[in-house]
């Protein structure tokens, strides 16, 4: 096997590991909504996007054309180029998936391809005005009209059934929130499943293993499919808890807006031959159903830390990648220390994600997803417990000691009195004095303990003596 045969093989290999992280990275998108407002159980609603992503991915291929020979320039670009440009992708999807964050897997892919090719062929290799009108401009515009779509069709809901009982409702609604999820699926195929398709083919390209110009082959269709549908059937449970809960706590009227805004425009920029990300469609439907209806909760902190991520992707992921493509000029060692160090990275990745972990089984329980410094939810609980217990027992100790006092200085101040009566007083006076002693103690003692010596006392009786007519 020749070192360039192996290095396609290995960029191959590496381009199904993307798109099984994608898959997982961007099930949220599809299946979030319908997660959280319960219209679909977490396992059937992942099941179901990842069988509409492999139909999907066999549905259309210009975005996979666009990317194979639009991009870039085909005879500037390696094998050693391409597997640089994938790692800077997936190590980035990791990143953003620990935390949680909902950033866009194509513009990772994009941003690691075209660190990798700068670095690797130079600035001339980059076909700037397609990777203006075909990536930055739709990602600019298209949460923008998601958005708005969204915002109008949750309006328009609400007021042809303002007047119809939301009991009547709900079960049409869930109806059509699953559907729309299932459409936006099945787009997702359409759009992210062929980014792979296009790395691939455009690898073969550069390798001489295939005809410039030419789309993806069948096989290759059929691999990228089947890695994307692995990886939206594995689940994203971090990400789809903040699309679920994080930004918007949204119901079933919100969900299927967002679900139909989200549909409509991907498949139409896949249409187009767009390298749109999905990631940013969804967010932008689901925050325009929640800013379309007044008095929904938008949490703006969440969605300010997504804009930050969505900003630092393409930028991160390119230096990344080109990084990576300095290593992988080294020729077979080069390569192999490459993929050593993805494989490292994304171990360490796992490892830190399994800290807090967070799966079908509590993925709506809360709407923050916990990383490194924070600990896992019931140990914070087992935490919050155990103080809780440890305060009442200070307490009661601080309680008992100060009731021990308040009954040494009554005793006290009883003995004194009791001394003094009997130090200044005559021996008629004593009784007398023992008496308002044991009347001052008496008062000293708590209502409770005097009430029950008093029920405690047996009656008193005067002494009776008979007169002498009596005896007789």
């Amino acid at each position: 096997m020749t070192v360039a045969l192996f290095v396609v093989i290995c960029v191959i290999v590496v381009a199904l590991i993307f798109d099984f992280t994608n898959g997982f990275h961007d099930s949220a998108n599809a299946m979030a909504g319908p997660i959280a407002t319960g219209a679909l159980t977490p396992r059937i609603a992942v099941l179901l996007a990842a069988v509409l992503n492999v139909v999907g991915a066999m549905l259309s291929t210009e975005v996979a054309k666009t990317i194979s020979g639009g991009f870039f320039d085909d005879s500037l670009v390696t094998p050693q180029i391409v597997l640089a440009g994938l790692c800077g992708a997936i190590v980035w999807n990791l990143v953003t998936w620990l935390f949680g964050l909902p950033s866009s897997s194509s513009h990772a892919l994009f941003g690691g391809l075209i660190g990798a090719v700068i670095v690797g062929a130079g600035l001339a290799s980059v076909n700037y005005s397609v990777v203006v009108s075909k990536m930055l401009l739709p990602a600019v515009v298209a949460p923008v009209v998601a958005g708005l779509a969204a915002a109008a069709g949750i309006k328009i809901a609400d007021r042809v059934t303002r007047d119809v009982a939301k009991k009547d409702t709900k079960r049409g609604y869930r109806r059509a929130q699953a559907f729309t999820a299932a459409m936006v699926a099945l787009a997702h195929g359409t759009s992210d499943g062929q980014k792979t398709m296009g790395v691939i083919t455009l690898v073969l390209i550069a390798a001489g293993l295939q005809a410039s110009g030419t789309g993806p082959q069948w096989w290759v269709i059929g691999t990228a499919g089947l890695a994307i549908g692995l990886g939206t059937y594995s689940g994203g449970w971090r990400i789809m808890r903040t699309m679920g809960k994080g930004i918007v706590k949204i119901d079933t009227e919100q969900g299927a807006a967002a679900g139909a805004a989200t549909t409509a425009t991907i498949l139409a920029s896949s249409h187009l031959g767009f390298g749109l990300s999905t990631t940013h469609v969804s967010t932008g439907s689901i925050m325009g159903s929640g800013v379309g209806r007044k008095g929904a909760d938008v949490r703006w902190g969440v969605a300010r830390r997504m804009v930050y991520a969505w900003l630092l992707t393409l930028p991160a992921a390119a230096i990344v990648g080109g990084l990576a493509a300095l290593l992988a000029d080294q020729g077979m060692v080069g390569t192999i220390v490459l993929l050593a160090l993805l494989g490292i990275s994304c171990l360490i990745i796992w490892l830190a994600s399994r800290r807090n972990q967070v799966d079908r089984t509590n993925v709506t329980e809360s709407p923050d997803v916990l990383v490194l410094n924070a600990a896992k939810p019931n140990k914070i609980a087992k935490a919050q417990r155990k103080e809780a217990k440890r305060r009442e027992k200070e307490r009661l100790r601080a309680e008992a000691v100060l009731r021990e006092a308040e009954g040494l200085q009554r005793s006290e101040a009883s003995d004194e009195v009791a001394e003094a009566g009997i130090g200044s007083g005559s021996g008629s006076e004593r009784p007398h004095a023992s008496a308002t002693a044991e009347q001052s103690s008496a008062e000293q003692r708590p209502a409770e303990q005097r009430a029950t010596e008093r029920s405690s006392e047996p009656a008193r009786t005067e002494s009776y003596e008979p007169t002498a007519g009596e005896e007789r």
